[in-house]
């Protein structure tokens, strides 16, 4: 397993021409997420629409190009999901970088974040990939300390 393997074209292209990396001024709910290992922080930003859906996603701050294009892919994704669609993305997600089976669905429904499943024999970029995604259901689910990929 090398570097090839995952900085796939997908990967490089969120890394370096994000499409979601802008701070919105507007956002409903503002969380950040800090990666003590790798020196990543990002702060996630979404705005809820009346019906409770994500009406819009980004993401500010610094990382590695793992972290970031994975906070790209996963803002891309959140657009127009619910609260619990989100949470079950971004458990299809931990479970992809972790190497654990998924159906056909849940691979398809991570669209372009499954590129990212070679990430699973590379257990130190697991938490790198994961950043974005565990800062988004902490924030869902009301936390208000900053998200760390930290243990305890």
């Amino acid at each position: 397993m090398g570097a090839a393997d995952l900085y796939t074209p997908a990967l490089l292209e969120h890394c370096n021409h994000p499409d979601y990396n802008y701070e919105m001024e507007d956002a409903t709910h503002v969380h950040e997420g800090i990666n003590p290992s790798c020196g990543d922080d990002l702060t996630l930003h979404l705005k809820l629409a009346d019906d409770g859906t994500i009406a819009d996603a980004s993401w500010t701050g610094a990382g590695c190009a793992v972290s970031k294009a994975s906070a790209d892919m996963m803002s891309d994704l959140l657009i127009g999901a619910t609260a619990d669609e989100a949470r079950e993305l971004a458990e299809s997600f931990g479970k992809l970088v972790r190497g654990e089976e998924l159906t056909a669905e849940q691979l398809e429904d991570l669209d372009e974040a499954a590129c990212l499943s070679s990430i699973s024999h590379m257990p130190a970029r697991v938490k790198c990939a994961e950043l974005a995604w565990r800062t988004m259901e902490e924030m869902l689910n009301g936390a208000s300390d900053p998200t760390t990929t930290e243990e305890g």
